[in-house]
């Protein structure tokens, strides 16, 4: 094998046709700035050709269902392992994915509970034992007695196959019918199953009115019934109700029979564990205005919140259930599985399981994630917290020659912790592996191995290797704006002046979560980060409390803001803005053009051309959305789907309009020689300079470019952005709105994805915000934005039940004089010792 991966003209997007070649297990981080072609080197060459290569080994059978990658823009790329990519996109919103799931270590605690789990009967509470043949006719004489019944032996209890060897063999002994998945069917005739569905197969032995004439045969067909099972039989009465009875399992005191444990009782996904009233999501749904089923804030009031059926709740290790010990943060997880006593065989069974539990618990600690639980949903987490449970799974599972790639991971970190993750990159890559990284941060960038620095700009100014090489290489670049940052040339500037406070908003007795019923401070008419390590409190004080509290006030928002006793202040805000980095649409018809309304202006510009008044189009013929202007061979999405069975779906170019969207009629109205697809395929910086002689589109289209965001495409779809991309259109969108001077705008790690250089820009456009009177208050972990803003409410001082309180507030300058403050001193370093440089210190 190749001691290097060596990668010949990529020309993905907008890569240059560049020769790379990266050293094998190793660390490798890609940097430059943001647009600079970053990701398309890492995910869409590097990931996507590893991926699509290993998938390309398996069956055509294997392959159909698997989603396949298209082959990137690249001439050839030798040395390439299958590649596995951590990143930030790809974690389920679906409310099933949990902290618990996602690391596997639910799985395994399921079969903890599976295997040495106690079973007490739901409806008496008493510990449930075994029973005998005598004890199971007696039960059956008592609840079913003189009735008639049919008398079953279950033989396969949801099992995927076809079963014709089973079905037969009972035939040839003489059985006339069975009853599969809850239908009698007749042994005789030709039963086809599906292979890949779960099936219940019950072979009938006997039917019969249970009286003092048929006690012989009676007991004749429940000993036949516990033979064929191993141990169980299933009475149905004459209402075709079940009444399950077992030789192994069964209540003392109510006589209630129970079938052996397996891990799926215990899965919240499955049927045979999930709770039927709410299929196991522990809420209610209803449905959104995509016709989507959504949760609601309203608790299951079945099984109240906790997922599983009452039979699976009752089944405890320790006194807990598997709901009540998935509750508990990583810490306490681990201390409660240290005092776990078993004896014997279960012995045995369980220091296996624990050890597979305890080694993944350790790594998320590791990772500065031990203030989650394991019932945490995956919808709930931030994009980081998302990315290191992932990577967790991954280290979790010692796999071997494999090529990671990474988006970002530092994301969501707070310093302190940034050197336990390089720690764990560094194990993973002394396993064997190589690590691919694209990062921003300054401690990451110095701890790498190797160094690749695209640039020299972004969009079509960008695509090139600027600098590669060691660390010590790549400073001494000229042109890298990288190295610039990292010699300390450029900086983010601390301020001259601090801004002074117009006056406060006062969240009261917040105690939501982890908060310990804390009075917090926020002024007014400022730039405020609300910082702490992960887990300290941040995002439920700001989000949880303080937001949906203000939602609530100003909208009538039906939603529940977290615990707290009251807000004061409210007087001198009139609206709150929250700018996440949810996507900002679902469909690649979707796009920032869409997004911030220059298309509209757009749509109109084009209608006011000659060539379109003397036609009588009107702006809505310049929309690829409805009938009229669009091309109707692929109604406008300018490819056409073509499903493959056993191959990847294809997407081909639409033959009648080449990728266009629209017909030829609609192309042929042109304004300064270009149409509209035309436009849609600029970018940011080249539609302004075609269209800044019109007041609206110039305004918007240079509030992209403040953002730093000029080298996007304009039509690019939604599904394509990152998150901190679509954060920054969705700033653009509240900047080019009527201020009052008394909003309130609330961001969560606003540099996600953001180069030193981008930084600086988005904090002048932020300032720029606060200097017409509004607030903005901005979570973050970013050194270089926490010393540029005029106050700080650092929160903690650990992450979990060890957080929750305000450490220290006031100016980064006495944030920096607190000594049991984390976010104080690595601040000093920034303020005091000449360390200008470094995203996150």
């Amino acid at each position: 094998m190749l001691q290097e991966i060596r990668v010949r003209k990529a020309a993905q997007h907008n890569l240059k046709k560049i020769d790379v070649v990266l050293p094998r297990n190793r660390l490798v981080i890609i940097t430059g700035p943001s647009g600079s072609g970053k990701s398309s080197l890492a995910f869409d060459t590097l990931f996507a050709e590893g991926q699509r290569r290993y998938l390309e080994c398996l069956s055509a059978y294997a392959r159909q269902f698997i989603e396949q990658l298209e082959k990137p823009e690249v001439e050839s790329i030798e040395g390439l392992s299958p590649a596995i990519s951590v990143d930030q996109k790809t974690i389920s919103f679906n409310p099933r994915s949990t902290v618990g799931t996602i690391t596997e270590i639910y799985d395994f605690l399921r079969l903890l509970y599976a295997r040495v789990g106690t079973i007490y009967c739901p409806d008496c509470g008493v510990k449930v034992s075994s029973s005998s043949e005598d004890q199971i006719i007696r039960l059956i004489e008592r609840d079913l007695g003189g009735q008639k019944v049919k008398i079953l032996a279950p033989v396969i209890r949801g099992r995927k196959g076809e079963y014709h060897q089973l079905l037969e063999k009972f035939r040839k002994r003489g059985y006339l019918r069975a009853r599969i998945d809850g239908r009698m069917r007749e042994l005789e005739e030709k039963i086809v199953l599906e292979k890949n569905k779960k099936h219940n197969i019950e072979i009938l032995i006997d039917e019969l009115t249970l009286n003092a004439s048929a006690a012989a045969r009676f007991r004749e067909a429940v000993e036949k019934s516990l033979e064929l099972s191993e141990g169980g039989v299933l009475v149905l009465d004459n209402w075709e109700r079940e009444f399950y009875f077992s030789r192994k399992l069964v209540c003392p005191s109510c006589g209630r029979s129970f079938q052996p444990l397996e891990p799926r009782n215990f899965s919240f996904n499955s049927p045979y564990g999930a709770c039927d009233h709410c299929h196991g999501l522990g809420f209610m749904t209803t449905y959104n205005e995509w016709g989507e089923i959504e949760l609601t804030d309203d608790v299951c009031p079945v099984c109240h919140g906790q997922r599983l059926k009452k039979e699976s709740l009752s089944v405890r290790i320790g006194d807990l259930n598997i709901h009540e010990l998935s509750s508990l943060d990583v810490n306490q997880l681990l201390e409660k599985l240290e005092k776990l006593e078993f004896g014997g065989q279960e012995k045995l069974v369980a220091e296996k399981i624990l050890k597979e539990i305890r080694v993944r618990l350790e790594i998320m600690k590791e990772l500065g994630l031990s203030y989650l639980d394991l019932n945490r949903t995956g919808a709930s987490l931030s994009g980081g917290e998302a990315q290191r449970i992932r990577l967790a799974a991954q280290v979790g599972s010692k796999l071997r020659g494999i090529l990671y790639v990474l988006d970002e991971p530092t994301i969501g970190l707070h310093q302190r912790d940034n050197g336990r993750l390089i720690r764990l990159l560094r194990q993973l890559r002394d396993a064997g592996n190589s690590i691919v990284v694209v990062e921003h941060d300054e401690q990451t960038i110095r701890s790498a191995d190797y160094i690749v620095d695209l640039g020299p700009g972004a969009g079509d100014r960008g695509g090139y290797v600027v600098a590669h090489g060691s660390l010590q290489e790549v400073l001494k670049a000229s042109n890298s704006l990288t190295a610039q940052y990292l010699r300390g040339e450029k900086f983010v500037p601390v301020p001259e002046k601090r801004r002074e406070p117009k006056g406060w908003l006062i969240v009261k007795g917040a105690r939501e979560h982890n908060l310990k019923n804390i009075n917090v401070r926020f002024p007014l008419g400022v730039m405020t980060a609300v910082t702490g390590v992960s887990g300290s409190g941040k995002s439920t004080l700001v989000y949880d409390i303080l937001y949906k509290a203000l939602l609530k006030k100003f909208y009538r928002a039906k939603v529940q803001p977290g615990q707290h006793d009251g807000l004061e202040g409210l007087e001198n805000i009139d609206k709150v803005v929250s700018v996440d980095q949810k996507p900002i649409g679902r469909t690649p018809r979707s796009n920032p053009a869409t997004y911030t309304q220059i298309f509209t202006h757009l749509r109109e510009l084009f209608s006011l051309t000659p060539e379109a008044r003397r036609k009588g189009y009107l702006p809505g013929r310049f929309s690829f959305n409805v009938h009229g202007g669009r091309c109707e061979e692929c109604e406008g999405a300018g490819v056409k789907k073509i499903e493959m069975h056993f191959l990847p779906d294809v997407y081909v170019t639409c033959d009648r309009c080449g990728g266009r969207r629209y017909n030829k009629e609609t192309l042929a109205v042109t304004y300064k020689g270009k149409n509209i697809a035309d436009y849609l395929d600029m970018t940011v910086d080249e539609a302004y300079e075609l269209l800044k002689a019109h007041p609206a589109l110039k305004r918007k289209l240079d509030l992209l470019q403040r953002v730093g965001l000029g080298y996007l495409r304009l039509g690019q779809p939604a599904p394509q952005l990152s998150g901190g991309e679509a954060q920054r259109i969705k700033l653009t969108r509240e900047l080019s709105r009527r201020h009052t001077g008394k909003t309130l705008y609330l961001l969560d790690e606003p540099t996600t994805g953001l180069h030193f250089d981008d930084v600086q820009k988005l904090l002048q456009v932020l300032s720029g915000l606060v200097e017409l009177g509004n607030t903005v208050i901005i979570i973050e972990h970013n050194l270089e934005v926490i010393k540029f803003c005029d106050y700080i409410i650092d929160l903690g001082p650990e992450g979990g039940e060890a957080g929750g309180l305000v450490v220290a507030e006031g100016t980064p300058e006495q944030v920096a004089q607190v000594e049991k403050s984390y976010t104080g001193r690595y601040l000093r370093q920034v303020l005091y010792s000449g360390v200008h440089t470094g995203l996150r210190g």
